[in-house]
């Protein structure tokens, strides 16, 4: 029963980074308004595929909340309807959540996409609660943690709606990827907590907890400065145009060049706790993964700077930033029940 609940955190775990990927596509697409209504797509379950079910038309049925754009603005059915012969404004109500009212299908799907990954990511999670209920006895912080990723997933998503009624502001961007990433922590935290005995790392004399906690605070600090330098280039993507990728950076500030440096001193730090673990044995061998995810995190960044943005390279450097925390995270915890299980010998 444990691995079956501890299987079911690391699907919950896939699933996540399925929506943070998605994520990313949908922020390198600029989809993020594809559907401008939430949770619904133009009042749609299912979005529409062409601009004319969008548009009023004679003699045709509207189902009460069904979005059309009339004159550049949203307008919502108050109720089910057939219209007559000409548009009765008296009929239809305007979207007051913002006044973006543009379509594209491919923005539309993409973003749709993305939610859908984002509600099998919820529906898993919840499974996972409901099957913690079977340790409510023996291990009430499973349940409670367990729950605890349900209520985040539905902060999540109610984060999800701000970013689009604000029409992707930065900060609300900023603060909906940590949000994705506090979930990850939980979901690895729960990973960890199921391990069996014959999974455990070994006692190490050797402490590396405090340097870890370091590194790790770092990539997260990293990844906020990181989305902060994305909006830099979002907003002169929206002066000069998707085609100037010459000009994307030409208007960089200290965030640019403080983010950086500081992908160095990350690098150096973790260049020495995989030397403090290589020198003295120690069975951390998730540091071999950090290190390939730094190592690919640079190269990103790098090949984005000089080579001007290459597609997709964005994405996967927001992706790669996302796996190195869960890494981390991980090598943490582990560092820490080490560390506890020599000081009680």
């Amino acid at each position: 029963m444990q691995k079956r609940f501890r299987k079911l955190a690391k699907i919950s775990l896939v699933l996540v980074y399925l929506v943070i990927i998605a994520g990313a596509v949908v922020r390198m697409t600029g989809s993020g308004m594809g559907c401008p209504d939430w949770p619904k797509c133009f009042g749609h379950y299912i979005p529409p595929t062409d601009v004319s079910e969008l548009q009023w038309l004679p003699n045709t049925f509207f189902k009460k909340g069904q979005v059309i754009i009339v004159d550049e603005t949203l307008q919502v059915a108050i109720s089910d309807l057939t219209t007559s012969k000409n548009f009765t404004p008296e009929n239809w109500e305007p979207y007051t959540k913002h006044d973006y009212a543009k379509f594209n299908v491919a923005h539309t799907w993409i973003e749709y996409i993305n939610r859908l990954f984002g509600a099998l990511a919820g529906l898993a999670t919840l499974a996972l609660a409901f099957y913690s209920f079977a340790f409510i006895k023996t291990k009430k912080t499973w349940v409670f943690l367990s729950w605890l990723v349900v209520f985040g997933m539905g902060f999540q998503a109610w984060l999800g709606a701000t970013v689009v009624y604000s029409v992707l502001e930065p900060a609300k961007i900023t603060v909906h990827m940590v949000m994705a990433l506090v979930i990850v922590a939980m979901l690895l935290y729960i990973i960890h907590m199921t391990k069996t005995k014959e999974e455990e790392t070994v006692n190490q004399k050797v402490a590396i907890f405090p340097l870890a906690v370091i590194t790790l605070l770092l990539t997260l600090f990293q990844i906020v400065l990181g989305t902060q330098v994305r909006q830099l280039v979002d907003h002169q993507i929206d002066v000069v145009g998707e085609l100037s990728k010459d000009l994307w950076l030409s208007t960089i500030d200290w965030r640019f060049y403080m983010h950086r440096t500081f992908s160095l001193v990350v690098l150096i730090l973790n260049i020495l706790l995989a030397q403090r673990i290589y020198k003295h044995q120690l069975d951390f061998r998730k540091i071999n993964w950090i290190m390939g995810f730094i190592v690919l995190e640079i190269v990103t960044g790098m090949t984005m700077y000089y080579l001007e943005f290459p597609f997709a390279t964005q994405p996967l450097h927001l992706v790669l930033a996302s796996l190195l925390f869960g890494v981390q995270f991980y090598l943490v915890m582990e560092a820490f029940s080490s560390r506890k299980r020599y000081k009680s010998l």
